[in-house]
């Protein structure tokens, strides 16, 4: 299992690569996130072109990805400015049509995409919009916009109702690396970390964003450290994802079925608390 870890800090960011992260993620996006997400207690720093500069020449192993804004008139130029900055992989999210990732492809050029699928338009163009896409570009599902777009009340009902089973066999079929949503901690979360990397493996998924359970919002690198060994947590997410990869078949569905009771309880929870209590 592959990682993404979402910091402008350089030396957050340099002790995350030590850790073994794959991907330094710096998110340029702030056009309507704000009116999307927020009631939401989600990502919604506002990184920038300096951060870009800053980090691209420090990384020795690490992709740098940037975010840019959804689809709009200054697409191309946003896109542009980061690639000059030192970006190695450009994310586009919220776009709902093919025409709309041959542009941004077009202004990559030769540097990689990865497309985040978090409208139903997306998800159900994905047929057409795979083959647009080249042997380095990537999937990426996104768990919390894609719930809002569905009217849904957790962001983890998308699995739980197997909305990704055919999305997920289209990437495969199509020789695209994806991967889905976030994912806290192994052993926390009230829905727990090893039952979604339970299903990462089911579907065939490849990467996972690491959640603010991985930096607590932390400022420094001393900080960081006072809450959390990134290195061994990393490892007990790869050592679970691993076990879950050689599970037999009968015991990925059935994970698959207790998360998705634990997701209803927990959407019903917000109507009714009392409806929700933990499963073991």
């Amino acid at each position: 299992m592959k990682t993404l870890f979402i910091t402008a800090i350089p030396e957050i960011a340099l002790h995350a690569e030590g850790a073994g992260v794959d991907v330094i993620f710096i998110d340029m996006e702030t056009r309507g996130k704000a009116a999307r997400q927020g009631h939401l207690d989600t990502h919604k720093a506002a990184h920038s072109l300096a951060d870009v500069a800053a980090l691209a020449p420090r990384l020795s192993r690490a992709e740098l990805m940037v975010r840019v804004n959804p689809p709009w008139a200054g697409s191309a130029q946003e896109a542009r400015n980061a690639i000059a900055a030192g970006a190695t992989r450009l994310m586009l999210p919220m776009f709902n049509h093919a025409a709309e990732v041959t542009a941004f492809k077009q202004t990559a050029g030769s540097t990689p995409v990865t497309l985040l699928v978090e409208t139903a338009a997306a998800l159900a163009r994905l047929p057409v919009i795979l083959p647009l896409l080249g042997p380095q570009d990537r999937v990426h599902f996104g768990l919390n916009d894609l719930s809002l777009d569905m009217r849904l009340d957790f962001l983890f009902e998308v699995l739980g109702g197997r909305l990704l089973d055919g999305p997920s066999a289209q990437c495969r079929e199509a020789g695209i690396a994806f991967g889905i949503g976030g994912v806290g901690r192994v052993g926390q979360g009230d829905l727990p970390a090893d039952w979604i990397l339970g299903e990462h493996a089911r579907l065939g998924s490849d990467w996972v964003i690491l959640s603010r359970a991985f930096h607590g919002r932390a400022a420094s690198l001393a900080e960081l450290q006072a809450q959390i060994d990134l290195s061994a947590e990393l490892c007990a997410i790869r050592q679970v994802a691993d076990e879950w990869l050689i599970a037999p078949h009968d015991a990925l569905y059935e994970n698959h079925a207790r998360l998705a009771r634990r997701a209803a309880q927990i959407a019903r929870q917000s109507e009714n608390p009392e409806l929700s209590q933990p499963e073991h």
